[in-house]
């Protein structure tokens, strides 16, 4: 009896502030969440019941034939692999690029490293718009006979994988850059000791050790490349070219859209994200937590 009333005095007192906090919390993921509750809830729901009695109702019927429809109807397995074509290598080079950089920045002392690294950074201070009306010219002039099924750099995979790459390597660069320079230089100057190349410094020392930020900067990369609009409709002329952002097009017709429809369409294109974040949710985690316990 004493030992539990030891233990009673022992619990911290609830606080209004405490509970102020929490509640603010759960309100905060609720509005969140409340989009995406929302769009399952629509696309459960066929339009005929939604039209005559109006979204805010209790539904009457509830099935996953707006999922099958948006499936078919848009022929999501073909643009489901013109992003896979898309992202993937997008991904793992600008990645492979933009680890190299951050090596060559962090590990080597010289002059202009600084001066290097704001270069590739500052691509991502320029707003895409600005750009697009002369790097349109440039990808229709641009001639690839043999290499791309347009023969040229415009609606092509080539050119997305491309531009993707470009805007993306200096937000990498300069996240991998700054991880690299908290790694040990004992390790390095231990390599260079026993004879070891820059290739191999690199490769086989310094990037298994950053294997936490590029897990965490794979994640977010996929994410971004993958849900792209703006490139995929500027530099993609052909349909059937397209990634599945734009194909959801394909589910609007000209005198009439289902909401429901389109709705469970883009439920069913965020599933690929979901599992990417989910397969890499521990070092997305660990990678952006890197350096929280240092002081």
């Amino acid at each position: 009896m004493s030992t539990v009333s030891a233990l009673a005095k022992q619990r911290t007192p609830i606080r209004p502030a405490r509970v102020l906090l929490h509640t603010f919390l759960a309100l905060t993921a609720l509005a969140w969440l409340a989009p995406l509750l929302w769009a399952i809830f629509s696309a459960m729901r066929p339009y005929s019941e939604t039209s005559q009695r109006g979204y805010v109702s209790w539904p009457h019927t509830l099935n996953f034939d707006n999922f099958k429809n948006a499936f078919t109807q848009s022929d999501m397995t073909h643009y489901f692999m013109n992003t896979l074509v898309i992202a993937v290598p997008a991904v793992l080079l600008t990645l492979f690029l933009s680890s190299m950089v951050a090596f060559y920045v962090a590990r080597f002392d010289f002059r202009v490293n600084l001066f290097l690294l704001l270069v590739f950074t500052a691509g991502n201070l320029l707003p895409q718009q600005v750009i697009i009306t002369p790097l349109y010219r440039m990808y229709l002039l641009t001639n690839l006979p043999g290499i791309t099924a347009s023969g040229k750099l415009y609606d092509s995979a080539l050119g997305l994988v491309l531009i993707h790459v470009a805007f993306q390597s200096g937000f990498c660069a300069f996240v991998l850059s700054n991880y690299m320079r908290s790694l040990p230089h004992e390790l390095t100057e231990a390599a260079l000791v026993d004879g070891a190349s820059v290739w191999r410094l690199y490769w086989q020392i310094t990037l298994p050790l950053c294997r936490p930020a590029m897990a965490a900067l794979a994640t977010l990369l996929s994410i971004w490349i993958y849900n792209d609009f703006f490139w995929a409709l500027v530099l993609i002329s052909t349909g059937e070219n397209m990634p599945i952002t734009s194909a959801l097009n394909n589910l609007s017709g000209q005198y009439f859209t289902d909401p429901n429809l389109v709705a469970a369409g883009s439920l069913l294109t965020a599933i690929p994200t979901l599992v990417v974040y989910f397969a890499l949710q521990k070092q997305f985690v660990s990678g952006l937590t890197l350096g929280s316990a240092k002081g």
